[in-house]
Parts: structure tokens; C-alpha cells; sequence
């Protein structure tokens, strides 16, 4: 069973700044719960191609896998990919400007889970979408004190 779960939240900021800093890879820890560590395999900034190590934990297990980014419109949308690890994973951020000083950001997750997480799926469907939603507002708390 697949798993596509996407949030949105508004944040009080201008589109170039909420996309500066959730476009930035090496912010995550600073506003994904799960995330613990970030670390550049290609050269800062990102682009196409770049290439990140990221460590999390989710469901109570730790969580290894490398992110590329396969698609970017500076500003609009980022679209990274698992090069390796164990969910095959596509998230996608979008960013859309509401009038001068708010954002609407979109977060989105899908992949295809396999072994014992593609039984759970619905169950880890629930979870993501929980913590997705709460990273944005972590998001939304730094971006807006």
C-alpha cells in the first residue's frame, strides 16, 4: 500500500523567507521533531542533484537514508527523493505567497513502505500525518517569534 499524506499551514511570513529557511536541508533539525542530524554530501546551497544523510527517528526506531534533490524552483517548490534507506520516500515542499507577509506551505510525503511497515501502513499514514502537521507549526513558531 502506498502512503501520500500532505499538510499545509499559513505562516506569517513573507514566501522568500519561509523558503529560505524550509528549503534549507540543514535547518530540519531545527523544526522536524524526528530529525536529528543533517549532513551535506554534495556542497551547500542545495540544488539539483544535491545530496544530504539524514538521521531520524520515527515509531520509535532510528532511521537512516540519503535525500536528493531531484527538482527545485527557487522560492516555489523543492522536491528531494530517498537515494537510499529504508521507505522509499518522495517529499515535496511548495510554498505560496498570500499577499506580502504570509505563506501558505504545503508539506508532502509518499513512498511505498515494504516488509513490516507496508502491513502498518495506515497506521504509519496516521503517524506521519501527525508529525508532519506538528513539524509545520514548529516551522511556523520559529519563522514567526
Amino acid at each position: 500500500m502506498d502512503v501520500d499524506v500532505a499538510v499545509e499551514r499559513v505562516i506569517a511570513c513573507p514566501v522568500a523567507e519561509v523558503a529560505a529557511v524550509a528549503g534549507d536541508p540543514g535547518n530540519a533539525p531545527r523544526w522536524y521533531r524526528n530529525i536529528t542530524e543533517v549532513r551535506w554530501r554534495t556542497e551547500p546551497p542545495v540544488g539539483v542533484g544535491s545530496r544530504m544523510d539524514f538521521e531520524a527517528r520515527f515509531l520509535g526506531r532510528r532511521l537512516a537514508y540519503t535525500y536528493e534533490a531531484v527538482a527545485l524552483e527557487p522560492g516555489r517548490r523543492l522536491v528531494m527523493r530517498t537515494a537510499d534507506g529504508p521507505f522509499p520516500m518522495e517529499t515535496t515542499y511548495t510554498w505560496e505567497a498570500l499577499g506580502e507577509s504570509a505563506t501558505r506551505m504545503t508539506l508532502r510525503n509518499r513512498g511505498t513502505p515494504t516488509g513490516f511497515a507496508g502491513l502498518t501502513a495506515p497506521l504509519m499514514e496516521r503517524a506521519m500525518r501527525r508529525a508532519m502537521t506538528g513539524d509545520l507549526a514548529a516551522l511556523a513558531r520559529l519563522l514567526e517569534s
